[in-house]
Formats: C-alpha cells, sequence, structure tokens
C-alpha cells in the first residue's frame, strides 16, 4: 500500500554537498543562473534566527532549484513543501533528504498540514512554500495565492504561545522569481515555431511575423482541443473571442471530469483547486489498494461512482484533461501582446509544446538568469491580535498583501 505521507528525512551532511555543487549543476543541466542583490542577500541573512516562511510565486517547474540555490548562497536550511506526486523512487528519497515533505493537493492533507505547524514551531525554521499551489508558466504575472500557508503559520503561532507562554516574531518573506535570457533568442524561437507548424501541418504565409505564426498554432490547438470533447462549433467559434471560447472550454471539461468522478462541482472555487480534487479522485480511483478512499477525498466531495465503466474506458481523455487544465489555467489571449518580451513569447510556446507533444518538461531553451528579489518582509506577531478577533479576514488580508508584493516586484523591471 502506497503511503500517505512523505515526512521529511533531513540530512544535512547531504544538504550541504548538494549546495557546494548546485550552482553548477543549476547551470549545466537546467540552464538557470542565480541573481539576488547584496541588499537582499543581507536581508535574509538577517533573519537567520528566526522563524521565517518564504512564499515564492511559481513561473516554472525549476523554480525549487532556484530557492535550492538561494538556501546554498545563504549557506542556509530550508525545509520545502512539494506536491505528493514528487516523492516517487529516487528522486524522492533525495528530495526527502533534502528537506522536502508532502502534500497531498485537492484534500484537507492532515498529516501534512501538522507537519507544517510543527516545523513553523520550532526556532530558526525556514520553510518555503509555493503559494500558487502549482506553476502558472507565466514569467512575470501570479495567479492568486491560497491562504493555508499564511493559516498554517498562525496555528504555529497559537501552538508556541500555548506552549511557551510568549509570542515569538514570525517572518513572511515575499519572493519573486523571474528568468530572464540574456541573449538573444531568435533564432530558437524559429526553430520552435518551425517544429509545432509542422507537427500542426500549417504552411505560414511567407514574411508572416512571429506573433502571427504564434496566433496560428494557438488557434489550431484552440480547435483541436475543442474537437477531442465534440466542443468545436464554426459559429460560436466565428461569434466568440478566444477568452470566451478558453473559458467555456475549461468550465464544460471541469465539469465533465467532475461529474464523471462523482465530485460535486463548485464553480466559485479556484480552477486549480477543482482541478486538484479531480487529479486525487482520479488517482485513487486507478489505484486498487486506496479506492475504497474515494468517499472521504475531502468535504466537496459524496459518495456518488456512477459510471465507473465509462470513467474506466475514458482514463486516457481524463487525465489529459487534468494536465490541460494545469498548463491552461492562468492563460489568455493577449497575453504576449500586452508586453512582447521574449520571455512571454518562449512561456507560451513552452505550453503549446506540452500540448502538442504530450510532454511534461520541454527542454530549457537556453540560458536563464533567475532573478530573486525580497518583498517587504511582515511580521504575523504584529497581527496575531487581529487574527484572534477575525481569522479569515486576518489570513485573506495577508495573503493578499504578499501576493501584491511579489507582483510588485515582477512589475519594476517589465519590458
Amino acid at each position: 500500500m502506497k503511503a500517505n505521507f512523505h515526512p521529511p528525512q533531513l540530512n544535512l551532511l547531504l544538504v550541504r554537498s548538494v549546495q557546494s555543487i548546485a550552482p553548477p549543476i543549476a547551470r549545466f543541466f537546467y540552464k538557470i543562473e542565480l541573481c539576488l542583490s547584496p541588499d537582499d542577500l543581507a536581508l535574509l541573512n538577517s533573519l537567520k534566527g528566526e522563524r521565517v516562511l518564504l512564499l515564492p510565486n511559481h513561473p516554472t517547474f525549476d523554480d525549487p532549484i532556484a530557492i535550492f540555490l538561494l538556501s546554498a548562497q545563504l549557506g542556509q536550511t530550508f525545509y520545502y513543501l512539494a506536491a505528493y506526486e514528487q516523492f516517487n523512487g529516487l528522486l524522492g528519497s533525495i528530495i526527502k533528504q533534502l528537506g522536502a515533505y508532502s502534500i497531498r493537493r485537492g484534500l484537507a492533507d492532515r498529516n501534512s498540514i501538522a507537519q507544517t505547524v510543527e516545523l513553523l514551531s520550532q526556532d530558526g525554521c525556514k520553510l518555503v512554500i509555493f503559494a500558487e499551489g502549482g506553476c502558472s508558466f507565466q514569467n512575470d504575472t501570479v495567479m492568486p495565492f491560497r491562504e493555508g500557508a499564511v493559516q498554517m503559520a498562525f496555528q504555529a503561532m497559537k501552538k508556541t504561545l500555548k506552549e511557551n507562554k510568549s509570542l515569538p516574531n514570525f517572518y513572511v518573506v515575499p519572493v519573486s522569481i523571474k528568468y530572464r535570457y540574456p541573449h538573444d533568442m531568435s533564432a530558437t524561437i524559429e526553430k520552435t515555431l518551425g517544429r509545432l507548424e509542422r507537427s500542426l501541418s500549417i504552411d505560414p504565409t511567407p514574411n508572416t511575423d512571429a506573433y502571427e505564426r504564434l496566433r496560428a498554432i494557438a488557434a489550431r490547438v484552440l480547435v483541436k482541443i475543442e474537437g477531442d470533447y465534440g466542443l468545436y462549433h464554426p459559429q460560436i467559434a466565428r461569434e466568440s473571442s478566444w477568452n470566451e471560447r478558453i473559458a467555456r472550454l475549461r468550465e464544460l471539461v471541469l465539469q465533465g471530469c467532475e461529474q464523471r468522478l462523482g465530485i460535486p462541482s463548485v464553480p466559485d472555487d479556484p480552477i486549480r483547486e477543482r482541478t486538484y480534487r479531480i487529479e486525487y479522485a482520479f488517482k485513487t480511483k486507478k489505484d486498487d489498494d486506496t479506492s475504497k478512499e474515494i468517499i472521504a477525498v475531502s468535504e466537496g466531495l459524496t459518495n456518488n461512482t456512477q459510471n465507473f465503466e465509462e470513467l474506466l474506458k475514458q482514463d486516457e481523455l481524463i487525465e489529459k484533461s487534468i494536465i490541460r487544465l494545469l498548463n491552461f489555467d492562468a492563460i489568455y489571449d493577449g497575453y504576449v501582446a500586452e508586453n512582447p518580451t521574449k520571455e512571454r513569447f518562449l512561456d507560451t510556446l513552452t505550453r503549446l509544446e506540452r500540448e502538442v507533444f504530450n510532454i511534461d518538461r520541454p527542454s530549457p531553451k537556453g540560458l536563464r538568469k533567475t532573478q530573486i528579489k525580497i518583498g517587504s518582509l511582515i511580521n504575523l506577531k504584529d497581527s496575531f491580535a487581529d487574527y484572534q478577533r477575525d481569522r479569515k479576514g486576518t489570513v485573506s488580508a495577508i495573503t493578499l498583501k504578499i501576493q501584491q508584493r511579489v507582483q510588485e516586484n515582477l512589475d519594476k523591471d517589465k519590458r
């Protein structure tokens, strides 16, 4: 039977060893180099003995590598909250020893919550949580931050107050991660556009610029995805904007997956949250050892197991739908046009590669400078009295403030 929770198994010797070789490894395999200002480095060093919760945005799959490089530059040990799916095989064993532990997204993972509160109750703990809940695949915009991280921090403060009769400082650090290609990427963009066009049988008109070619590829992909679900209608395509078609497609796919899995639809919940519930329910149903747990996945699930045989016949499409929903969660028409940088262009090409070539992690397009900026710190000790009076309101307000500070730093050097 699979473990429901993977706790951290911190190995300080391994952490120090990997930190010592991390910069060249990151440059060679992941094509990233860390850039951190002396002021931000000094600020983080000043928090060495404090309880610290670092909340970065999550634009790429390589962000954990970037944050590990940050820990190496500081010479400190971080803990990391990571998706349950990452803890398979040798990699899972290694990341646990580097300080990672699991969370099952899509449900209230009590073991993970308890572990988080326990860690945050310890003097000098440094914990990293990617507060968007998953990759946005967008270099300079953030998705809404989830409130769980701040909520668990306040729970840890309550625990500490009860045990020690005093309230410690507790710093939340807004961390902005942004990637820059320092070199000309025109040849790479041309090559990637060509591969996508050939795969989709698109013959571009001579002298068509790169952006129009990108839109032609995106249009073909949108039609293909609508067709996969029987949702393509020429009249709707003519009369609706891309954003309207994307929104319609998302909602119908979400509802279809929820119905097949017996999950009540909650349209007001974030797309990503609904998708994680679908993902967990789907994987649980496929696992013979844990199939009975489907009834208790979360408060949002029911004991409705209708269409079980039909679901099993549709496994491939359900699984593809989960990947698509996460891949295109934050996408919208005009993302490249409103700020036509090579980073945004390549963000979009990477999404399209994931869909067209059915690959989870397209290879890096080139060397990237990973710019990490630290926003103004928030000491939760200053808001603890407010939290006691109004828990939900205080958590929501602080979470929004952190999100805004991350976005502000991403906006400072837009070009």
